[in-house]
């Protein structure tokens, strides 16, 4: 489309609503129209390029327009663009489905698909919800961390705690519990935090189908980050009260921690584990839920018992989504990425430590490829966040702070030349607040 960014811009404002977004903003805060991106670059119509230090909402894994991910899904457009998944399936998805089994905590074996983050929580709430029902229980309660986020979709508002996204809906949610979510990344908080856990488990445990948590780090939580020895202790809990743990590895998984998946370094394998974002490696809608054969065979059964899973989207299984991800999980394995990182978590922690002098900061905290800066607890009327993103724009790097924490997820092909600049300018951006 041969278009410059002033009439595309006109043209959106017209038309389209964004996300996560005060419309009204859009009168004094330009939106940007983005031409192209490229690796960790993204460039608009002035030829202005910015580091994205998101990873465009945490899904993009190793650039924009990968040379090897573009290639696998071209091959796959020329041969099978979509099929209906009820009754058919494909070679994509099959091979994608043994890789994630393969590489996933042990157990988990089976695989269902979904479009998105959000979809795949309730799909995990639903099947543990039915699967007690089909053993003859009613267990409608479900139990979630303080400062949780699964996604904002009814049910998976329902089991998260940010007010901001949650308030206003509170009288159509279903019911939850929340519990305390340790206060931060110490082996005693985690202990402190699993003692009250216990105790909802020991009132309710009989109501209660499920336990979800973000494993390690509570990404829109304002990446609050906790010790895996939790997930540990939660999981041991879980098993005595037969209640379900179900692992939100939407944002952290697929090496953003460190390991390939979060729960990995608690030693833990949930029931259900729910995945997308990074799993197509940014390009195309894609989630999946893994569980067990045990829960799988409670709803196997003569299709008049009733007992089947009925779930389904219209692009369950996307043949082009499916290649994104196969290809994603090549470059995992033929370019040893997890190891790599471990080279880069390193220079993030060393660049972090120049923060931890600042007088407008309050905590500095890196869980693997994810890092965070608190700052202090500024007036919300200040728009500090906005002030940063501002900053940071103006010199060619995209940040997105979460209230007053200023957070750093980029895409794994970052180069500490490009770190090096994306902490800088943060760490500007933070110093300018001072004048404030």
């Amino acid at each position: 489309m041969d278009i410059d960014a002033k009439t595309l811009v006109k043209k959106d404002l017209k038309h389209i609503w964004h996300p996560c977004t005060q419309m009204k903003d859009h009168e004094t805060i330009p939106l940007i129209a983005i031409k192209s991106g490229k690796g960790v670059y993204l460039t608009d119509f002035e030829d202005n390029s910015y580091i994205d230090g998101v990873s465009s909402w945490w899904v993009n894994l190793f650039g924009h327009c990968n040379p090897y991910i573009n290639q696998k899904i071209k091959e796959q457009l020329d041969t099978l663009e979509h099929v209906i998944f009820a009754g058919f399936t494909h070679a994509p998805i099959v091979k994608l489905s043994e890789r994630l089994c393969k590489l996933s905590p042990q157990g988990l074996e089976k695989c269902f698909y979904a479009d998105n983050g959000s979809s795949a929580i309730e799909v995990a709430l639903k099947m543990s919800f039915q699967y007690h029902q089909n053993k003859g229980q009613k267990r409608p309660l479900f139990v979630s961390l303080e400062n949780s986020y699964h996604g904002e979709t009814i049910g998976a508002l329902s089991v998260g705690d940010v007010k901001l996204y949650k308030e206003v809906f509170e009288g159509i949610l279903i019911q939850t519990i929340q519990s305390p979510v340790p206060k931060n990344q110490s082996e005693e908080a985690a202990k402190v935090a699993a003692d009250v856990l216990e105790q909802i488990f020991i009132k309710n445990g009989k109501e209660i189908s499920a336990f979800i948590i973000e494993p390690l780090v509570q990404c829109a939580g304002g990446m609050h980050m906790y010790h895996p020895l939790y997930i540990t202790l939660a999981r041991s809990l879980c098993d005595k009260h037969d209640i379900h743990l179900i692992a939100d590895e939407i944002a952290v998984g697929f090496g953003r921690t460190g390991s390939m998946f979060a729960c990995e370094q608690a030693g833990v394998s949930p029931d259900f584990m729910a995945l997308s974002k990074g799993l197509t490696g940014g390009y195309l809608p894609l989630s999946v839920v893994l569980t067990t054969n045990k829960i799988y065979d409670i709803f196997y059964g003569d299709y008049s018992e009733q007992k089947a899973f009925l779930h389904s989207h219209s692009y369950t299984g996307n043949p082009l989504a499916c290649s994104a991800a196969n290809a994603t999980l090549d470059i995992f394995e033929n370019e040893n990425i997890i190891e790599k990182n471990r080279e880069k978590i390193a220079y993030i922690a060393a660049k972090l430590e120049k923060f931890k002098n600042l007088k407008n900061v309050k905590e500095v905290r890196q869980t693997g490829m994810i890092a965070a800066v608190e700052l202090s607890d500024y007036d919300a009327s200040l728009r500090i966040n906005l002030k940063v993103f501002t900053y940071a724009l103006e010199k060619g790097v995209l940040l997105r702070p979460l209230g007053n924490v200023v957070y750093f997820m980029p895409p794994f092909v970052i180069t500490c030349k490009e770190i090096d600049t994306m902490m800088d300018v943060a760490y500007e951006a933070i110093v300018s607040l001072n004048t404030l």
